[in-house]
């Protein structure tokens, strides 16, 4: 009886074993491929000098719609 619960017990813990590994991998797989892609993203998306020079022409129109209405309550 325990001659065949032995061989049992190691094929079901043997098989578990690589259905882990098989999952492990796909996992450490999808995550580099999403690592990637945010990469590739952050990128191309937009710069950072892109980006500051985008906000610097949005605060001096802000700040000379501010000016008028000033001029305006004054």
């Amino acid at each position: 009886m325990i001659e065949t619960l032995i061989p049992v017990g190691v094929a079901m813990a043997t098989g578990f074993s690589v259905l882990i590994r098989s999952l492990h991998t796909r996992v450490h797989e999808l995550d580099q491929r999403i690592d990637k892609f945010e990469l590739r993203v952050a990128e191309e998306y937009v710069s950072v000098h892109t980006f500051q020079t985008a906000l610097d022409r949005v605060e001096g129109h802000m700040i000379r719609i501010e000016d008028k209405l000033d001029k305006a309550l004054s």
